[in-house]
């Protein structure tokens, strides 16, 4: 990046780190920061906190695991809240996060360029209208900050509505239809379910890959609680045959609807390769009963509908992209190989939070919200470790270039 030599003050020092995304994340490691009485600056695209679930979440959405493993670090959830909380609920309850540790984002900051400078051994990080230093840089867009819409072959000539998830609120708009769902994750699954249940709409849910279907609770316990009980003293291996015997028991034989299971359990999958597995809230027993069609991988869309890899073509009113969100890291982050072309840390986990040159990251660890509390605690306190000696960077960088202010 240049330098900042415009006519008006154009360029901001930052005294503590600069946090990308104002998201569940940042907001979790902005209040550990302030914590230990170090100042921060959050950067946030949007027009509000966390605005995946504000902006792109659907209404009957809930957390899908209870709320002791979905708080961030500091406060948890109120007491009064459900087991497993609303999206309303989450929503208010980091809404009230950011306000009892004065979390002030700067909204409407996209991020269009971040680089460190070798020469002064700063990150400069460019907005659309301003530019912003610091020792540090905290990446805190996460995993899912954009959509997947995957190129399917004459999706261009289809006549009806397609969305992602992202847009879709609930099936008011698609009562009655019949409605193509591609994609069999939670979300594909709890669109579905929405579908039929309460709007009179056939889905057909498209299987593009093989999934594990859990159901939610095991024994009147959390099915995720009973995995990390186990992997406490067994191995990961022994613990996913457990998880699936007693999935087997309770939801049968997932294979004979159309739902195979990876050979690869779903908790070693899960820290493998990020994908989770789907915790059943009711859409299997609409599948069993018929009002969920499952239906094979699309090979192209019509100006109807769908043809399908065995030969079947049916119409449709509508498609829905349950095809989830990746990364958009990539897109801004410059000469950084930390990151893979993916925009996920290269540096396995538990590691993944620490880079090079001040370089950080929250909410990559592929372990949910428990997983970014743990990165919040622990970046925050390398951060703090190293506060005291920012004072040379910031007297010698704003003496040195009177167009340079002074963030705080």
């Amino acid at each position: 990046m240049g330098s900042c030599k415009d006519p008006k003050p154009n360029c901001g020092f930052v005294e503590g780190p600069i946090i990308v995304g104002a998201g569940p994340s940042g907001l979790a490691v902005a209040a550990c920061l302030s914590n230990h009485g170090v100042p921060y600056l959050i950067l946030e695209k949007s027009n509000c906190i966390a605005s995946l679930w504000q902006q792109k979440t659907y209404e009957r959405l809930k957390l899908h695991l209870p709320k002791q493993f979905c708080q961030l670090p500091l406060v948890g959830f109120p007491e009064d809240f459900p087991k497993y909380p609303t999206k309303y609920q989450f929503i208010s309850y980091m809404e009230s996060y950011a306000s009892q540790f004065s979390i002030k984002p700067r909204f409407n900051q996209a991020v269009q360029n971040a680089a460190f400078d070798s020469a002064s051994r700063l990150w400069r990080v460019q907005t659309q209208d301003f530019e912003y230093i610091s020792r540090w840089l905290i990446v805190a867009t996460g995993e899912n900050a954009e959509p997947v819409i995957p190129d399917i072959h004459g999706i261009d000539k289809f006549k009806g509505r397609i969305i992602h998830t992202s847009l879709y609120k609930s099936g008011a708009d698609f009562r009655n239809q019949r409605v193509l769902v591609i994609g069999c994750g939670n979300s594909g699954m709890e669109v579905s379910l929405d579908l039929c249940r309460s709007y009179n709409a056939i889905p057909h849910m498209v299987v593009r890959n093989t999934v594990h279907v859990l159901p939610r609770e095991m024994f009147g316990f959390s099915t995720f609680q009973i995995a990390m009980t186990l992997l406490k003293w067994i191995p990961v291996k022994l613990v996913d045959r457990i998880l699936l015997l007693v999935a087997s028991l309770t939801l049968g034989n997932t294979d004979q609807l159309g739902l195979r299971r990876p050979k690869t359990g779903p908790i070693e999958l899960k820290a493998a390769t990020g994908k989770t597995p789907v915790l059943d809230v009711g859409a299997l027993s609409q599948i069993k009963s018929g009002k969920i069609k499952v239906v094979e991988n699309v090979k192209e869309i019509t100006i109807n509908g769908a043809k399908f890899m065995n030969g079947q073509e049916k119409e449709f009113d509508s498609i829905i992209f349950a095809t989830g969100y990746k990364s958009n890291v990539p897109t801004w982050l410059k000469g950084c190989d930390f990151f893979t072309k993916e925009g996920m840390p290269k540096t396995p986990c538990p590691s993944c939070w620490k880079g090079n040159d001040g370089l950080y990251t929250v909410g990559f660890g592929r372990k949910g919200l428990s997983g970014t509390a743990y990165d919040a605690v622990k970046i925050a306190k390398d951060i703090a470790d190293h506060w005291k000696t920012s004072k040379d960077y910031k007297s010698s960088i704003t003496s040195g270039d009177s167009h340079i202010i002074l963030l705080k």
